[in-house]
């Protein structure tokens, strides 16, 4: 089966493409180092030729709000019109879990109007929401307001995922039927926030201190207690944050002297 990967060169797209390979399938890396690019629609009638399936794992160069916005409708419209064109008989897209619980984040609003136009154009899909990864906490607590050695962080419910587990369930969602509908993607342990980023920077041998602060913003969205977790059915990852900190290329910083 042909399935083409639009985002095929970021982290989870590389992934995905080694692991339909390894099942045997023709899975095709797009991405605009390869001369496809979703946004201006180059190179996508060719790459589509006979694929299956479309899984888009893109994101925005840009969180401002109104070019990330600008990135998901543009590219999801152009994606979607060469799909109907080539008879794609399944879009898969990555989003995010809560990201219609949380509007003040102009990301998050723009990951919604790339669900709606997903949910509105008629092509089977399937919405697959997951938590944050793991891989990404560096650049999670980077987003905090910072004083001196301080970091402050709300102590809202957090529930991160290795990137394998959710190339795994990509690979399940990929192979399988459309649901036409979403699915919720989840890591095995719920945390606070605040201890989360504890626990991370004591691992890492990072000095800073964190500072509970429920006026904390997360990419511009303030959080309540459920804001970022799933709520009902779900699926979850098997990996656990502290066996990834112990495996992990994480660069441990040089003890404080």
């Amino acid at each position: 089966m042909k399935i083409v990967v639009i985002g095929g060169s970021g982290l989870i797209g590389k992934k995905l493409v080694t692991s339909l390979h390894e099942r045997g399938h023709e899975a095709v890396a797009a991405s605009p180092s390869s001369g496809v690019n979703a946004v201006t629609g180059a190179g996508l009638a060719d790459v589509l030729v006979d694929a299956e399936v479309v899984v888009d794992v893109t994101n925005s160069p840009s969180f401002e709000d109104t070019a990330v916005l600008e990135f998901f409708e543009k590219s999801t419209r152009n994606l979607l019109a060469a799909e109907a064109d080539a008879g794609v008989g399944h879009h898969i897209a990555v989003s995010i879990v809560g990201v219609d619980r949380n509007p003040d984040s102009g990301y998050m609003r723009a990951k919604v109007a790339q669900e709606k136009l997903i949910q509105s154009e008629g092509i089977p899909y399937t919405i697959l929401r997951a938590t944050q990864f793991f891989e990404f906490t560096e650049t999670i607590i980077a987003q905090f307001p910072t004083d001196g050695q301080k970091v402050r962080c709300p102590s809202a419910f957090f529930q991160p995922i290795l990137s394998d587990d959710v190339v795994a369930a990509l690979v399940d969602v990929t192979l399988g039927e459309p649901v036409n509908g979403i699915i919720d993607l989840a890591g095995p342990e719920r945390f606070r926030f605040d201890e989360f980023i504890r626990q991370f920077l004591s691992a890492t041998q990072d000095t800073r201190q964190v500072v509970t602060d429920m006026n904390a913003r997360y990419f511009g969205a303030k959080l309540d207690e459920q804001s970022l977790v799933p709520i009902g059915n779900s699926h979850f990852g098997v990996t656990r944050f502290e066996d990834w900190l112990r495996y992990s290329t994480v660069k441990k910083k040089p003890a404080a002297k």
